[in-house]
This record gives structure tokens, sequence and C-alpha cells, in this order.
């Protein structure tokens, strides 16, 4: 219709579409952000209505980016992890890689620590099996990173397993979501990091 009122008629249906694509992408990043509030603030459910309107979106828009309280959770949880994933290079140019991973392991911990609004849903796409892999093997490829810089540097093993480790830390994290006091689980941290910190004087483990 507009495109007949146009003097230029082949030009709108380009710029048409991208606004509309803008406003998609976002609506969803505004929902993403005020669900990621409203998870950590809450101790239990949380209304996706009152995300809706707090993002200034109908709640048809909400169900159109994400069809289930699941999608939304696993979104939210995504967003958050790719930052903290992408904080390690920063850590890791300012500190030795075993302070590097004990900083990292930390702001992991203080980020699942926020979920606990969203635990039951994000429990449910771990057991589905929609949410363990991709975010397993995010943090199994961070560790990577930090455990190869460590023992290029002599601070940590070189005989650990990136997957070990993650395992060890998963375990970890069940228990600060279960509310663990924030003594507990620094010592728990503290403990995961001297299990792969190479002590002075002490062999690399490179297999001689």
């Amino acid at each position: 219709m507009s495109s007949s009122s146009h003097p230029k008629a082949p030009e709108p249906a380009e710029p048409a579409g991208r606004p509309v694509r803008r406003d998609a992408r976002r609506n969803r990043e505004k929902l993403i952000a005020v669900a990621q509030a409203a998870f950590a603030a809450a101790e239990g459910p949380v209304s996706l209505e009152g995300i809706a309107r707090q993002a200034g979106v109908g709640i048809g828009t909400l169900y159109r980016h994400f069809p289930t309280r699941e999608d939304l959770a696993e979104a939210v949880y995504a967003s958050e992890l790719a930052a903290v994933a992408a904080s390690a290079p920063d850590l890791l140019g300012k500190h030795p890689a075993d302070i590097a991973l004990r900083a990292w392991i930390g702001r992991y911990a203080t980020f699942v620590a926020t979920k606990r609004g969203i635990v039951d849903t994000l429990r449910a796409a771990v057991a589905s099996g929609r949410l363990a892999a991709p975010s397993r093997e995010r943090l199994a490829a961070t560790i990577a990173m930090i455990l190869e810089r460590g023992a290029a540097t002599g601070t940590l093993r070189k005989d650990v397993d990136p997957d070990d480790v993650t395992t060890l830390l998963l375990g970890v994290f069940a228990v600060i979501v279960d509310g663990a006091p924030q003594e507990r689980t620094d010592r728990l941290l503290d403990l995961v990091v001297d299990a792969v910190r190479l002590a002075p004087g002490a062999p690399s483990s490179t297999g001689h």
C-alpha cells in the first residue's frame, strides 16, 4: 500500500524489512534484560506477563520470541554465560593463570548464585538435555584456555583434563544453587584451583 504512495516504488521493500528486524531484535534484547533482573531478584517463579509489561511489549510478543518459560530462562542463562566466558582473556591478561582461574570461577559462581529465581526451570532444561551440552562445552572451552596458559607459564598442571575441572565446578555450583554460605563456596572453589595448581618445585607432569 505505502509503496504506491511513494514516487520511488522499487526502494521501500528493502528499507521496510530492516526496521522490523531491528525492532524484533531490540524487543528480544529488552525482554532478556528485564528477565535477567527479574530472575536475579526473585526467590520463586516470575510472572511472564510482568516481564513483558516491564519490557514495554505485549505478552504475545514475548511468546513469539520465547514460546515457553524454559526458552526464556535458557536465553537469559546463555546471554550471561557468554559474558562470563568472554571475561577470561581479560583476566589472563592481568593475572597469572592460577589467579585468573580463581577469579574466573569466582565470577561464574556469582553468576550461578543469581539464578535462584529460575533454578527449577534450568534444572528441567538440563534434565531434558536442552541446556547441558552447549553450557558444558562453553565452560570446558574456557577452562581449557586458562589451563593451556597456566601449563605454558608453569602455574597450572599440564595433565589436567578440562572436562574433569568442569565436572568439579558443576558439582560446586549445584551446592551454590542450593544455598551454600559464601564461606563454604569460597573454600570449595579454592580446593578446585589447588587441585590444578602446580606447586613450586613440583614436576609439571609432562610425562617425563
